[in-house]
């Protein structure tokens, strides 16, 4: 099956997903999650190919991932994993899904009474020890896919992943990262901006790192802080109170959205330890990672925000 984006599927019934997966619960190693039955007989469109994904747990290079795409609104709500709120947009695999026209008649879907327990089992691993998609995504994708591997790109702009400007763009980027790499191990007077990667997010000067606290609820009204302001909470690995602001995020400062969650745990993706936050982290509507930093990963991450990196912005500012 060859899909596309904006492509309309139907997620197959519970009986028929239970005939594809191990003993385990997955298919070529990728689990079909508890939270995803939910969705079992539900028509949704592709929103993105899943093709290739950001290395998040070697911190290697991008990785292949055959047969498998994003559905449109389908994204982890963390029922069965302890409440994570990582909101990890799911995979799904060609063979859970089938293509359908708008006017075909829906399928019957019949609930399958071995699979949940399938799922449950599957998933906890030991007390607050978990098992995702996250977590397996180096067995799912074993395959590591290099920079200069054409046809990644081919198939970004075929599947309908990202245009031939934003592609085009995504190698510029590429290859001035890789520049920008070389150029730390040369004299200072050939480097660009120290070196830094595009984005350009430097460190910052904090040993222990301020904290700041706004009460904010999902809903909320919020504008993202200047880069400038931002880069002054953090240390030198551009972390505050533990928590990363990279190049992606820097491209959402100064955008004015709502908040979307308050998130208090998370699942570790390379240990599978259900964490608990010291500080919540806020996430904001509307606002993923778009890849543009990253050879057009499909992943769309839901990035973490300190409430310091925010400020509140008055309803009579919001302008529709």
């Amino acid at each position: 099956m060859e899909l596309r984006v904006g492509d309309l599927v139907e997620v197959r019934s519970e009986e028929e997903i239970l005939a594809t997966l191990d003993e385990r619960g997955e298919l070529d190693s990728l689990p079909f999650m508890p939270e995803m039955l939910r969705f079992c007989g539900q028509r949704m469109t592709v929103h993105k190919v899943a093709h290739k994904l950001c290395d998040t747990i070697s911190k290697g290079r991008m990785r292949r991932m055959d047969s498998a795409v994003h559905l449109t609104g389908a994204r982890c709500d963390g029922g069965a994993h302890g409440g994570c709120g990582t909101a990890c947009s799911l995979y799904w695999k060609h063979a859970w899904l089938k293509k359908v026209t708008p006017g075909e008649p829906a399928g019957l879907v019949r609930p399958a009474q071995k699979l949940l327990p399938l799922l449950e089992s599957n998933t906890l691993k030991s007390p607050q020890r978990y098992s995702c998609q996250a977590t397996e995504l180096l067995r799912a994708a074993p395959t590591c896919v290099r920079f200069s591997d054409v046809g990644q790109y081919v198939t970004d702009v075929r599947s309908g992943n990202a245009g031939v400007l934003k592609t085009g763009r995504s190698i510029v980027v590429g290859l001035f990262n890789h520049w920008q790499r070389v150029s730390r191990r040369l004299p200072g007077w050939l480097r660009i901006r120290n070196g830094i990667n595009w984005g350009f997010v430097p460190g910052g000067p904090h040993k222990r790192t301020p904290t700041g606290s706004l009460g904010l609820q999902p809903g909320d009204l919020v504008r993202v802080r200047p880069k400038a302001e931002i880069i002054a909470t953090l240390d030198g690995e551009r972390h505050n109170r533990g928590l990363g602001f990279e190049e992606e995020m820097a491209r959402h400062c100064g955008r004015v959205t709502r908040v979307r969650s308050r998130v208090d745990v998370c699942v570790d993706e390379v240990t599978g330890e259900l964490l608990t936050m010291k500080t919540p982290c806020i996430t904001l509507e509307d606002v993923v990672c778009a890849g543009a930093y990253s050879a057009n990963c499909p992943r769309e991450f839901v990035p973490f925000w300190r409430e310091i990196w925010l400020e509140r912005v008055p309803e009579s500012e919001n302008h529709p």
